[in-house]
């Protein structure tokens, strides 16, 4: 089975679609994760179009290694030479050329005739043989090029010396057939095409980037050029998740792979969106948050049945732990007698229609149902009171300081005790507060979720922070509101305390009574 080679553009067209641009410390970061990944090839950046991104290209081409690293020229000797000048260190360096070819952007972008379009085509690629061997074309808006004028300077770049010929459907016009076709068309048409791989580099203005890129190897290509979460200009390239577990999983349609460690897509994923700033969608195929949770009733009791009932990959082959069941009104009794039995109940110790009800009820109410709500349900009869009250909350941060926060915990079931005073640093105020709460306490909790919502306007607005956090295998909710964020956020994160010291002593009922 031959290969697809996956060329990441993350670091230079991602990069195109960001507020600001990133630092050269966070370009490495990002390329030493595709290189974990084993992307094939990493388009670091566009070396000519600042000082800076020549650096980062220079410093990723010196120290990341394993794929191929490129850098982005027009056809024109000073971008080439910025190029050469960024890869001149590199192990296994690619220069990629490229000038557009559509008649709408020969004539009224570059104001040339055709021929000479070519000629600077022919030019560039034999400049950029004089740096290395390994050259690409690009065929900029190859989407929208008349087929005749496309295969011409596909040839002639070819026999300039150009190893890989890409095809950009560069403002994600075509459609999937219409796509595959150009491809097509090219191997049939231009008679050197075996001296040379053919690439794709697919945009998502209509939201074909994946399907058209997935034609386009069904009809010959065999390098795809993709960014992590679909980032890019506009709308976005075409997203390396996607593309990739659609070859992974459909191996009965296209009969290829590539060389990507899938269990390494979700931890990049969600690296790229942290340095870049740019959330994931909850629904996005492969990694978004919701990709393997299932809320459905029926789809819970199909998962429970069978996994392949209601997924088609696992999540462990993108590098998750495992699904997610989301506990809602929409939920079926399957789900709770499983989830039950994985806390501990038989099934015989409770009435599982009458605890339905009171399950329904509650969700109806909160929306989502939390393993400490089931076993308050199970356990506690009447109010809950909060063994723990934060009576003092002061915390220190600014530039140049250490964060740190100090807090006074009191323990309601000893009304005569002394608040019990503990403080803590952490990486903010707020990480501190927690980690000052937890000394009180005497717990260690994993925070997995955090959200801040303002509840009024202005500066004085009422915040409202939401988390979900871990403590024994058991997901627990908490919030808390406040004008002052950290506090808001400390309160949540007691919630969440109150609701663990109140699960503890349920364990210790659950022994008394066996």
């Amino acid at each position: 089975m031959d290969k697809v080679l996956i060329f990441d553009t993350t670091l230079r067209d991602g990069e195109q679609a960001l507020s600001s641009s990133l630092s050269v410390k966070e370009k490495i970061v990002i390329a030493h994760a595709l290189a974990k990944l084993n992307v094939d090839i990493i388009e670091a950046g566009f070396p000519v179009s600042s000082p800076g991104d020549l650096e980062s290209v220079r410093q990723i081409a010196n120290s990341v290694k394993g794929p191929i690293v490129a850098g982005l020229a027009r056809a024109v000797r000073k971008d080439i030479d910025a190029c050469a000048e960024a890869l001149k260190e590199c192990p296994r360096p690619r220069i990629h050329t490229f000038i557009a070819t559509s008649s709408m952007h020969v004539e009224s972008k570059l104001k040339k005739g055709y021929d000479e379009v070519i000629r600077m085509g022919v030019d560039a690629v034999t400049y950029a043989r004089n740096f290395c061997d390994d050259v690409e074309f690009s065929c900029e808006d190859a989407g929208r090029t008349d087929r005749d004028m496309l295969c011409r300077i596909v040839e002639a770049t070819i026999n300039a010396g150009a190893k890989t010929i890409n095809i950009p459907d560069t403002v994600g016009y075509t459609v999937g057939y219409e796509f595959g076709d150009i491809i097509k068309d090219i191997f049939n048409r231009v008679p050197n095409i075996d001296k040379a791989t053919i690439s794709v580099h697919c945009h998502n203005d209509l939201g074909q980037a994946a399907a058209n890129s997935l034609m386009a190897v069904l009809n010959g290509a065999r390098q795809i050029e993709c960014t992590v979460n679909g980032l890019g200009e506009r709308a976005g390239n075409c997203s390396m998740e996607e593309v990739v577990m659609a070859m992974r999983t459909r191996k009965d349609i296209f009969g290829i792979d590539t060389n990507i460690i899938t269990e390494e897509i979700t931890h990049t994923s969600r690296l790229v969106s942290k340095i870049c700033n740019v959330p994931v969608q909850p629904n996005k195929a492969i990694v978004g948050a919701t990709a393997f949770a299932h809320s459905s009733g029926i789809h819970q009791d199909g998962v429970l049945k069978n996994r392949s009932n209601y997924e088609i990959m696992t999540p462990e082959s993108v590098g998750l732990s495992a699904n997610q069941f989301h506990l809602t009104s929409r939920s079926g009794r399957h789900i709770i007698k499983h989830r039950l039995s994985l806390l501990g109940y038989e099934e015989n110790s409770y009435d599982l229609d009458l605890f339905y009800e009171k399950f329904l009820a509650l969700a109806d109410k909160k929306g989502t149902v939390y393993d400490d709500d089931l076993e308050a349900m199970m356990e506690i009869e009447g109010d809950e009171v909060d063994k723990y009250k934060m009576v003092y909350l002061s915390t220190t941060s600014g530039t140049g300081s250490i964060p740190s926060a100090t807090v006074k915990i009191h323990d309601t079931t000893e009304p005569e005790s002394e608040p019990i005073q503990e403080a803590a640093t952490g990486d903010g105020p707020v990480d501190a507060a927690c980690k000052a709460i937890d000394r009180a306490v005497g717990f260690s909790i994993k925070m997995v979720d955090y959200a801040l919502t303002g509840l009024t306007g202005g500066q004085n607005a009422l915040g409202e922070v939401k988390i979900v956090a871990e403590h024994k295998d058991r997901r627990y909710h908490g919030q808390g509101s406040s004008t002052d964020i950290v506090e808001a956020s400390a309160l949540a994160y007691m919630n969440v305390i109150n609701k663990v010291a109140r699960m503890e002593g349920i364990e210790k009922i659950k022994e008394m009574k066996a």
